[in-house]
């Protein structure tokens, strides 16, 4: 689960990690009285998506007066950000951040994330931080400074200060960049992130060191004990068909393919995207129905996959270790006969009561093409699609 950037920054606040000072905004008559109410002679309005490449995109604004705050939030509220993140739909501008202005002297990368291949979470940082800090990596990896936590000793003050002076921080930062770094870790840790990124984390005029944006993700599994970060959640910024897909406890991630995917078991999922693409075709989705599938359940998946006006023909492919196939092959059947599917159905069954489940789409007189194997499944339904109308 993502995090807005204010959000990011109210928690970063009760971690002591310093940030300018700012107030959201949903109208730009609020954003106007914020810039009032904050004080000074320069505002940043910053469009509040869960995006990366707002400035870029127009999402960042540089105002001088509360009256070009509110033409900038006038601009932004209401709108869809189009950023290298987001496609190009876009995503919706409910609010507005409205920050004080910051005398920048530096700017520097840092973030925090989990090494998979070590188990650990590593820290990534980069004196070339910024916009353009993907082109660093890319290009000039050299410049990109890690550590990695081990996970029974926990971040080391060692640790921060070889990261700090490998920044280029003078002595006197060092202090203040160890305690931003060791808030960061004991953030990650209590609040089950996995990810926390800095960009920039900047060196003021003065010498300070501010957090001049804030990126939190939430690992979503953890929300049942994270009461406090779930609240933030903002639906609007989530694809509709996956957030109705959360609701049913189905896995669903949108594509741009055309040939529907409805499997148990994320591995076989993913087994059974390659194999379309092998075969030449295009995934439209990844869809798990989970372990314990029900009938209500691959009947709320059909009509999932179904709202999408690209896909042209559905794979079914379960094999029944925990779910039972006759269950599958009742839930397909009364998919067909109720959610009203116009385009070709293949099903591969395998496991548990899968003669009967093949039986009972066979009897069914329903128009479903049985595969005998996952090969024969992806060739069939790949022929289907390129034959198949349109949802």
């Amino acid at each position: 689960m993502n995090l807005h950037e204010y959000q990011a920054k109210e928690v970063f606040r009760s971690f002591g990690i310093p940030v300018p000072a700012g107030q959201v905004a949903a109208t730009p008559e609020e954003a106007a009285a914020a810039a009032q109410a904050l004080g000074g002679a320069l505002w940043v309005v910053k469009a509040q998506v869960h995006a990366g490449g707002r400035g870029k995109a127009g999402g960042v604004r540089l105002a001088r007066d509360p009256e070009a705050v509110r033409a900038a939030a006038s601009e932004m509220l209401g709108r869809r950000l189009v950023t290298k993140q987001t496609g190009a739909e876009g995503l919706p501008i409910g609010k507005v951040y409205v920050e004080t202005g910051s005398e920048i002297a530096r700017e520097i990368y840092l973030s925090l994330t989990l090494n998979r291949e070590r188990g650990r979470i590593a820290i990534i940082a980069s004196a070339a931080g910024g916009m353009d800090i993907e082109e660093v990596a890319a290009k000039t990896p050299e410049k990109i400074l890690r550590a990695d936590v081990h996970p029974a000793a926990g971040l080391q003050p060692y640790q921060c200060r070889r990261i700090g002076f490998g920044l280029g921080l003078e002595a006197g930062q060092i202090g203040e960049f160890q305690k931003i770094l060791m808030a960061l870790y004991r953030l990650y840790l209590e609040r089950d992130a996995s990810l926390l990124e800095v960009n920039p984390l900047i060196v003021t005029k003065d010498g300070r060191l501010l957090a001049l944006d804030a990126k939190i993700n939430i690992d979503a599994n953890a929300l049942f004990r994270q009461k406090e970060m779930a609240v933030y959640r903002d639906p609007d910024q989530e694809d509709p068909t996956e957030r109705e897909a959360s609701e049913h406890d189905l896995n669903y991630v949108s594509l741009d393919g055309d040939i529907a995917c409805m499997v148990n078991g994320a591995g076989l999922a993913m087994a059974t995207m390659d194999l379309i693409k092998l075969h030449g075709g295009a995934p439209a989705n990844f869809l798990d129905v989970g372990g314990g599938a029900t009938s209500e359940r691959v009947s709320a998946a059909f009509r999932l996959i179904l709202s999408n006006p690209k896909v042209r023909a559905i794979l079914v492919n379960i094999f029944g270790g925990i779910v039972r196939c006759d269950l599958i092959a009742e839930g397909v059947i009364d998919a067909v006969r109720n959610v009203g599917v116009g385009v070709p159905v293949v099903v591969r069954l395998e496991g548990t009561n899968a003669d009967r489940a093949r039986d009972m789409l066979a009897q069914s007189g329903l128009a479903i093409m049985a595969a005998t194997d996952l090969t024969d499944a992806a060739k069939k339904v790949i022929a289907s699609a390129k034959g198949g109308k349109t949802a």
